[in-house]
C-alpha cells in the first residue's frame, strides 16, 4: 500500500473514531430553545463536587448559601421549585432547582444584589472544609454547565472546564498556615448567536455558551446597595473567619491547647455570627464562531490531546491480540489437525487395526476402558471377547496422548454447576447491556447533552436484557442436567442483582449520615425494586421457559464414562490461580492505556465527561478477541495435562483480568488520588469491587462460551475418528 494509501486509511479510522466525540447530537426540533431579547432564562443550580472526595451536595443544602426565596420567578418557574429528574440524573446526585438569580435575554447586568446570609461558627466550619477540599459548583443555563474558561498551551483555542471553584485557600505569610477565602460574587456570560431556520428569523437566539467568572469580595470594600462600589479594584478577599469574642476567657477555659488565637473561633461556645454578601453580573455577549449543534465541543478541546494515546492504545491492542490470534491459529491449524491426523492413521491403516505390541491375556487397559465407555461403541460380548478386542484396540491407540486421553471426561458436569449457569446468564445480561452503552455512545445518542441518560439507558438495557439472561442460563442449566428451571430462574434472577442491591443499600446509609445527595432517595430505591422484582423477574422467567423447554440440550459430541479419571500432577503455571493470573494479565495489557482515561473521567475529572466512546468501542472489540483467545490457549495447554477440569477454569480464565483491574485501582488510588475522609475511601474501593466484579462477570462469561465452543470443536473430530475405529473393527 502506498503511503497516500496508508494516509487515506488513517484519515478514515481517525474520522470513524473521532466521530463518537460529543459533537452535540441532538434530535432535531426537540431540544433547541430559542429565547426572544427580553425573555427570562432560568439560571438552575445543581450540586457541588470534589475531586478530593465521593461526596456530593445539593447546593441549596448549603448553609452558606442563599437560599430561594420562593418568589421570583423565571421561565414560569418560581424559584426553589426542583426540576423533575431521570432515574440517571437522581443515581448520579443530581438535585436541580431554580434560582433567584435573573438572566433576561440581551440585558446586561453590571451589580444585582441578591443577599446577605448570616453562618454561625458550625456553617463556618463547614465552608472552611469544602474550600479545603476543592469543591466545585454546578450552575445550568440551557443545559450547559456553567464553565471555567482555559486557553490551551499553545494559546491557540478556547476550552471549558466544567464547575467554578466554590472557594480558594491562601497561606498566611507570618504564620505559613492556610487561610480560607469564599467566592461570593459571580460574573455569569451567556454567549449567544441567532437561532437557526426560522426561530432566528422571528428574532430567536440559541445559547451557546455559558461561563461564570468567580471574585471574593471582602466586607471592608465599600457597597451601595449591597453591590461593591468598583469590582475591578478589590483589596481584600472574603475570609472564612469569625474573631473569638472571649479570647481571654477560651485560653484560661482550655489551658492545654494548642490553638494559637485566630483559631479559637473553632469553638462553638457563643452566638456570633458572620454576614456574607452575595452579588452576581450578568452579560450577554454575542458569537458567531460556536455552531449551537457544537457547543459541547469546548468542554472536550482540551482532552484531544489525549488522542496521540487514545491511538497508541489501540495499536498496543492490536499488537497483543495479533500475537494471540497467531498462537491459536498455529493451535487449530498445526498442532490439532495434526494430532487427528496422526490418530487417524494410527487407528487405520489399510483397512484394519495395527497392532504394536500384545498384552496378557485378561489384562484390561484402564485408559482404553475409559476411551470406550466414554464414546459407547464397544459392547461387553463377555469376557474373553472383551479381552481379546481390548487388547487389540487399546493396542491401536497406544499412540494417543494429551488431550485426546480425556474424551470420556471432558464433558463431565462440573461441581456447583448450579451456580456457573446463573453466572453465565449475568453475564450475558451485562454484555448485551454493555454493547447497547457502547453503541449508542458512540453513534451520539447518549451524549453529555442527555444528562443522566448513561445511567438510565444501563439501567433500561439491563432490566430489558434479563431476557437472555434467563435464556442462556437455562440452556447451560440444562446442558448440566438440571430438572427445575425455576429454581434456576430464580436463582439468575436474584443472585447478581441482589447482592449488587444490598452492597449499594449498605453503603447508602453510611452517604445517608453524611447529608449527601449521592444518596438515593428512598423512594428512588422502592422504584428500583419494584423495577427489579416486578419487570426483571418476569423477564427472566420468561427467557428461562423458552430456553429450557422450547430448545434442545447442547448434545456434547462424544459421551462420559461412569469412572472418572485420575488428573496427573499438574505444573505450576497451570494451575488455578496461576493460570488465572497469568492468563489475566494479557487482557489487562491490552485495556490499561484506555483505562486511565476512564478513571480519570470517573474519579478525578467529574467535572469532565468521558467523550471517545469510538475508540472505546475498538478497544472492547479487541479485549473481547483476546479473552477469547487467552481462553483458548489456556484450555487447551489445561486438557494437554490431562486435566478436564476446565468448565469453572475457564469462566474464572476469562474473568482473571478483573483481579488485575482491581489492583490497578488500589494503585491508582494511592498514587493518583487524593481522597480523604473514611466514607470517601470506602466509597472508592467500595464501587471500584462492584465495577470488577461486573467486568469480571461480563468477561468471565466470554471466556466459558469460547471454550466450550473450542471444546466441542476439537473433540467432534475425535467422535468421527472413533466412529472410523468402530467400524474398521467391525468389517
Amino acid at each position: 500500500m502506498g503511503k497516500s494509501g496508508t494516509t487515506g486509511l488513517k484519515w478514515l479510522l481517525s474520522s470513524l473514531l473521532l466521530s463518537s466525540q460529543a459533537h452535540g447530537f441532538y434530535i432535531p426540533g426537540w431540544s433547541i430553545k430559542s429565547y426572544k431579547d427580553n425573555e427570562q432564562i432560568p439560571l438552575l443550580v445543581n450540586k457541588v463536587y470534589s475531586d478530593n472526595t465521593q461526596l456530593q451536595y445539593a447546593y441549596y443544602g448549603l448553609p452558606f448559601v442563599c437560599p430561594p426565596t420562593g418568589k421570583k420567578s423565571a421561565g414560569g418557574l418560581l424559584s426553589g421549585q426542583s426540576i423533575s429528574l431521570n432515574l440517571g440524573e437522581v443515581l448520579r446526585g443530581d438535585r436541580i432547582i431554580t434560582s433567584d438569580m435573573d438572566l433576561i435575554m440581551g440585558q446586561d447586568k453590571e451589580c444585582s444584589f441578591l443577599c446577605n446570609q448570616e453562618v454561625n461558627r458550625k456553617d463556618l466550619r463547614r465552608a472552611k472544609e469544602m474550600v479545603k477540599n476543592g469543591y466545585v459548583v454546578e450552575w445550568i443555563v440551557d443545559n450547559l454547565p456553567g464553565a471555567t474558561s482555559f486557553v490551551t498551551v499553545d494559546k491557540s483555542r478556547k476550552y471549558y472546564a466544567a464547575g467554578f471553584k466554590l472557594g480558594f485557600t491562601d497561606y498566611s505569610s507570618s504564620t505559613g498556615k492556610p487561610r480560607y477565602f469564599l467566592n461570593n460574587h459571580h460574573t455569569i456570560v451567556v454567549r449567544w448567536r441567532k437561532a437557526p431556520g426560522r426561530a432566528g428569523a422571528k428574532g430567536g437566539k440559541v445559547v451557546v455558551g455559558f461561563e461564570v467568572y468567580t471574585k471574593s469580595i471582602g466586607p471592608s470594600n465599600k457597597r451601595e446597595n449591597g453591590c461593591p462600589v468598583d469590582l475591578h479594584d478589590v483589596d481584600e478577599n472574603f475570609a472564612l473567619y469569625l474573631a473569638p469574642n472571649k479570647t481571654t476567657d477560651l485560653t484560661i477555659q482550655y489551658p492545654h491547647s494548642s490553638y494559637y488565637p485566630e483559631d479559637l473561633e473553632e469553638v462553638d461556645d457563643d452566638d456570633a455570627t458572620l454576614t456574607i454578601p452575595y452579588t452576581y453580573s450578568v452579560y450577554f455577549r454575542e458569537d458567531d464562531s460556536i455552531e449551537w449543534s457544537r457547543r459541547w465541543d469546548l468542554y472536550f478541546v482540551n482532552q484531544e490531546e489525549g488522542s496521540k494515546i487514545h491511538w497508541l492504545a489501540i495499536v498496543n491492542s492490536l499488537i497483543i491480540c495479533g500475537l494471540l490470534t497467531g498462537i491459536v491459529l498455529m493451535i487449530l491449524a498445526k498442532t490439532i489437525r495434526t494430532d487427528i491426523k496422526s490418530y487417524k492413521e494410527g487407528i487405520v491403516e489399510d483397512g484394519k487395526l495395527r497392532i504394536k505390541r500384545k498384552r496378557k491375556p485378561g489384562i484390561r487397559s484402564p485408559k482404553f476402558a475409559e476411551k470406550s465407555s466414554g464414546l459407547g461403541l464397544l459392547e461387553q460380548q463377555g469376557e474373553a471377547d472383551n479381552d481379546a478386542d481390548t487388547s487389540s484396540d487399546e493396542e491401536a491407540l497406544e499412540d494417543v496422548t494429551g488431550w485426546k486421553l480425556l474424551h470420556a471426561d471432558v464433558f463431565r458436569k462440573p461441581e456447583y454447576g448450579y451456580l456457573l449457569a446463573p453466572l453465565v446468564g449475568s453475564g450475558m445480561q451485562l454484555l448485551f447491556m454493555a454493547f447497547g452503552l457502547v453503541l449508542l455512545s458512540a453513534i451520539g445518542i447518549l451524549n453529555p447533552s442527555f444528562r443522566g441518560g448513561f445511567i438510565s439507558a444501563g439501567v433500561g438495557l439491563f432490566v430489558f436484557a434479563g431476557l437472555f439472561s434467563g435464556y442462556f442460563s437455562a440452556r447451560v442449566y440444562k446442558t448440566f442436567d438440571g430438572q427445575d428451571f425455576r429454581k434456576n430462574a430464580f436463582l439468575t434472577a436474584a443472585l447478581f442483582p441482589g447482592l449488587m442491591f444490598g452492597l449499594i443499600f449498605i453503603l447508602n446509609l453510611f452517604v445517608w449520615a453524611q447529608a449527601s445527595s449521592t444518596a438515593i432517595p428512598f423512594g428512588t430505591l422502592i422504584g428500583i425494586v419494584l423495577l427489579w422484582l416486578c419487570i426483571q423477574v418476569p423477564l427472566v422467567y420468561i427467557g428461562s421457559w423458552y430456553g429450557f423447554v422450547k430448545t434442545g440440550i447442547w448434545e456434547d459430541p462424544t459421551k462420559t464414562s461412569n469412572v472418572p479419571r485420575q488428573v496427573p500432577r499438574q505444573a505450576w503455571y497451570i494451575q488455578s490461580l496461576q493460570s488465572i493470573l497469568l492468563a489475566g494479565l494479557i487482557p489487562f495489557a491490552v485495556i490499561f492505556i484506555e483505562l486511565l482515561f476512564v478513571f480519570q473521567s470517573v474519579w478525578q475529572d467529574k467535572s469532565g465527561y468521558y467523550y471517545v466512546f469510538g475508540f472505546l468501542a475498538v478497544v472492547s472489540v479487541i479485549l473481547i478477541l483476546t479473552i477469547a483467545e487467552v481462553t483458548v490457549v489456556t484450555v487447551y495447554i489445561q486438557l494437554c495435562s490431562e486435566n478436564y477440569h476446565w468448565w469453572w477454569q475457564s469462566f474464572f480464565v476469562g474473568g482473571g483480568s478483573a483481579v488485575w483491574v482491581f489492583l490497578y485501582c488500589v494503585w491508582y488510588y494511592f498514587v493518583k488520588l487524593h481522597i480523604s475522609g473514611f466514607v470517601s475511601s470506602m466509597l472508592f474501593f467500595s464501587y471500584s469491587f462492584m465495577a470488577c466484579c461486573v467486568y469480571g462477570l461480563l468477561t468471565g462469561t466470554v471466556g466459558f462460551l469460547t471454550a466450550y465452543a473450542f471444546v466441542r470443536r476439537i473433540y467432534g473430530y475425535v467422535y468421527c475418528l472413533s466412529f472410523i475405529t468402530y467400524l474398521s473393527r467391525e468389517f
